[in-house]
């Protein structure tokens, strides 16, 4: 029995060992079939160019979608409880009318065109001075000096020999010889007279001469204008040269404000623009004026340009040198902006984080143009509508470098 049972274990052992045997070689002849069924897709692109667009447009779609990819806007994220902490407020990108408020200081001067200068034609010697020092007031025909001149003198002399002259020439009988004497007589009397003229002697002063019969010692000069006497050369018994200046006198009834432009300001200046001008010296006063000249060059030394203004000066309250401040109100027009807060300026580019909701923030360069009350006009990056971050920028800013979000180069349109 022992033989028996151990000779149908054997057997069953070898069957087990032939079974396993043969489903191995089984797998080892599928193994090429496997392989030769896995390349037999490539077969159709060796086999002609008939699908070579079709196959072209695949690569490109890819590399589509990576460029896609690779444009798309980086963000920061913020928590809500974070951006409550830190305080982030948004403001929306929109259209609004800017005014920008230009203020400087200025200078109360003389009005240039109410300046008058008392000289002499001839030379001459101050016999009398009328007005003898600087600050006084004259009114117009006001005597300021009297001047003796031998030149003048002799000037007058001519002129009564003259008139004398054709006097006697009136009585001749003769009426031929009468005729050609009065003819040359009068011709003289009137470059006598001219001569006269032309040296600043009135009409006034030459009938007083003719109806005298004496020349006068001395010519008196008058004020032609009202105003303050400013500058007084003239001595008591000075020499006067032609053409040398013996009074300045200045009318101060208006006066002119010189205002400084700085140069990024001077753009927006223009004639006819309305200013408020305001003293220390008056508090609770202000003059209104416009501009009436803008002078065509700069200083060197502090970068400016002169604005001009007018004003009427009762009482002569306004004195020359007073400083003044002087506020210039431009509008701008409706302009695209932000408020000047929701901008970081790196110095080479400017920076805003637009918010695109659910606590993400992106980074965007931007190109901006006048700050004008707290306001950027917005150039170039933004659309109305959008909203950008106006309070906490630099935190955000912060949050932003320290996970290496910067924005894409250029500017987003």
């Amino acid at each position: 029995m022992k033989r028996v049972y151990f000779v149908a274990v054997a057997a069953v052992i070898l069957i087990a060992g032939f079974l396993v045997y043969f489903s191995r070689a089984g797998s080892r002849q599928k193994a090429p079939e496997e392989k030769v069924v896995a390349t037999t897709p490539a077969a159709p692109e060796a086999s002609g160019h008939q699908d070579h667009a079709k196959g072209g447009e695949a690569p490109k779609a890819a590399e589509g979608g990576k460029t896609e990819a690779a444009e798309e806007a980086p963000t920061v994220e913020i928590a809500p409880e974070k951006q409550q902490m830190i305080g982030v407020k948004t403001v929306t990108v929109s259209v609004r009318a800017l005014q920008k408020l230009v203020r400087t200081v200025g200078r109360v001067e003389y009005d240039e065109k109410r300046l008058a200068t008392i000289n002499t034609k001839f030379e001459g010697w101050i016999e009398k001075l009328y007005v003898d020092y600087t600050g006084k007031y004259v009114k117009k025909g006001d005597a300021l000096a009297e001047i003796y001149s031998p030149e003048l003198m002799a000037t007058q002399q001519e002129y009564l020999n003259v008139l004398r002259w054709a006097k006697q020439g009136h009585d001749v009988k003769n009426e031929t010889i009468n005729r050609m004497l009065v003819k040359d007589a009068d011709s003289l009397v009137e470059a006598a007279r001219q001569r006269l003229k032309l040296w600043d002697i009135s009409d006034k002063q030459i009938r007083k001469i003719e109806e005298s019969g004496k020349p006068m010692r001395t010519l008196v000069l008058y004020s032609p204008v009202n105003g303050y006497v400013v500058q007084k050369m003239a001595l008591q018994g000075m020499r006067a040269m032609p053409g040398e200046k013996l009074f300045d006198i200045a009318d101060l009834s208006s006066v002119w404000i010189v205002a400084d432009i700085y140069e990024y300001d001077l753009p927006l200046v223009k004639v006819g623009q309305t200013a408020v001008i305001i003293l220390s010296y008056f508090p609770g006063k202000e003059f209104s004026s416009r501009i009436d000249y803008v002078y065509p060059t700069i200083a060197g030394e502090t970068r400016t340009a002169k604005a001009r203004f007018t004003i009427p000066n009762p009482g002569m309250q306004l004195k020359p040198q007073m400083f003044t401040n002087v506020e210039i109100k431009i509008g701008l027009g409706k302009k695209l902006s932000i408020p000047d807060d929701a901008v970081i300026d790196t110095g080479t580019r400017q920076i805003v984080y637009v918010d695109k909701g659910e606590g993400n923030f992106e980074p965007r360069e931007v190109m901006l143009g006048i700050r004008a009350e707290g306001y950027r006009e917005v150039l170039m990056g933004l659309k109305a509508g959008e909203k950008v971050a106006s309070s906490a920028t630099f935190l955000i800013d912060s949050e932003s470098q320290l996970k290496g979000v910067t924005p894409l180069g250029g500017h987003k349109h």
